[in-house]
């Protein structure tokens, strides 16, 4: 006989009790994740000053880390832990973003390959990042020094060191070299 295994929503994941390490809700199910590297981590901190100063400086939106949840699916209910990501302020106005996951997807989220990640999972995040409304994805891979841009409806675009980062329509104005991000 089969046993039914019960599904977390999202609203009873964001009251879970700490686990004691990075989780995501895939399908409803608590998924244990590794902890990100120290590298991992500094390149985490510099996209959210880059990002953050320009989106400030021009009053775009909100920038947001440390793996914050990103409602991708419901029924059953899938939150990502996205790296680093933005949403802009006609989606959520200047100051406190409500408890809980936002129901609007972010512009842009950013991800930093970590040398546990496996290739298949990356690409059903994204894909479910692109599912859930967000525009852009990127992807940041250290070892190679490169960004992975990844859109619903276009071709993918990958950046070396040496090419300038962009987002005209959600960032419009702002361009960074794709090396600065690995600094």
């Amino acid at each position: 006989m089969a046993v039914a295994i019960r599904l977390m929503t999202a609203d009873e994941y964001v009251r879970m009790p700490d686990p004691g390490g990075p989780t995501e809700l895939v399908r409803g199910e608590v998924v244990a994740m590794n902890q990100p590297t120290p590298r991992h981590g500094q390149i985490c901190s510099r996209l959210i000053r880059i990002v953050g100063a320009f989106t400030d400086d021009h009053r775009l939106g909100h920038v947001l880390s440390n793996d914050a949840g990103i409602l991708t699916q419901r029924d059953p209910d899938t939150v990502r832990g996205g790296d680093v990501w933005f949403v802009s302020y006609e989606k959520y106005p200047p100051g406190r973003l409500p408890d809980g996951y936002l129901e609007l997807p972010p512009d842009i989220v950013f991800e930093v390959l970590s040398p546990t990640d496996r290739r298949g999972r990356l690409l059903a995040k994204i894909g479910e990042y692109l599912e859930a409304g967000v525009a852009v994805v990127c992807v940041l891979d250290p070892e190679m020094e490169t960004a992975h841009l990844y859109f619903p409806e276009q071709p993918d675009v990958t950046l070396s060191a040496g090419e300038e980062l962009s987002f005209p329509e959600q960032l419009p104005g702002f361009e960074v070299p794709v090396a600065s991000l690995f600094e």
